[in-house]
């Protein structure tokens, strides 16, 4: 039962019809991990800790760098070589001291995944490399969790929401190649605001599941181009040959 503190707090939510009581109550019970406190992470995280999620897991290895200003708008220039997820709890603790945070500084991979997942209820992917997007894939495939992914480069965009039982198919079906791509934020560059945008659609998607509601997105995905503010919607299909989720699914359809 929310106290007259969350009651004001989330009062703007509460008024929400999909959200309510009853949905404020869920986000209050869920656990989401968020992989990545970059500029993605950054706006996921804000918001789903404004919003009032139970728990965050906050992953990253990685320490804030200078260039990191211009798009992690988590962060401020007198954090500069201070580890990011221990940035990120502090900020956020600020911003919602009810609820709770674990910080994260290893990088994650098959082993801790799978020692990870299983107190989480949703996954928000905002990593900058292939190796982990593909762990966290392979992962939430195992433990059956729910994967918000967001990419940025450039003035591009990507979205996607992957529900159990994955009937559309995971990341590796859309790129089952791990090799970074040539375009990156480090060789093409990226607009700030492009991160932000994606990065609030990720929390946006979240949230709604978390309070007990669908994604519009699920089996999606959707590639958005900025300068020209045009979304084109892709439909997800499974790749039968998939190592990550053919088989899992064509034993789960038997």
């Amino acid at each position: 039962m929310l106290n007259d503190s969350e009651f004001l707090r989330y009062s703007r939510q509460l008024l929400l019809e999909d959200i309510g009581l009853e949905g404020q109550e869920k986000l209050g019970q869920s656990t989401v991990l968020i992989v990545g406190l970059g500029g993605l992470g950054s706006p996921v995280s804000l918001y789903l800790a404004a919003a009032g999620v139970g728990k965050m897991l906050l992953a990253d290895d990685d320490t804030l760098h200078l260039t990191n200003l211009q798009r992690q708008i988590l962060f401020r220039t007198q954090d500069i070589e201070r580890s990011k997820a221990e940035l990120a709890k502090e900020q956020l603790q600020a911003l919602n001291p009810q609820i709770s945070y674990q910080v994260l500084t290893q990088r994650l991979t098959d082993k801790n995944l799978n020692e990870i997942l299983p107190q989480v209820d949703l996954v928000l992917d905002c990593c900058d490399n292939m190796a982990t997007r593909h762990a966290v894939n392979a992962a939430c495939i195992q433990h059956r969790i729910p994967l918000v992914s967001g990419s940025a480069v450039s003035f591009s965009g990507q979205l996607m929401v992957l529900k159990p039982p994955f009937d559309h198919g995971c990341y590796a079906c859309l790129y089952p190649e791990q090799q970074e791509p040539e375009r990156n934020c480090r060789t093409a560059g990226v607009l700030g605001p492009m991160v932000g945008a994606i990065g609030s659609l990720q929390a946006l998607e979240a949230i709604k599941m978390l309070a007990g509601g669908s994604s519009a997105l699920e089996g999606k995905l959707q590639l958005f181009d900025g300068k020209r503010h045009h979304w084109t919607t892709l439909r997800l299909h499974r790749d039968p040959n998939c190592q990550v989720c053919g088989g899992q699914n064509a034993n789960h359809g038997e």
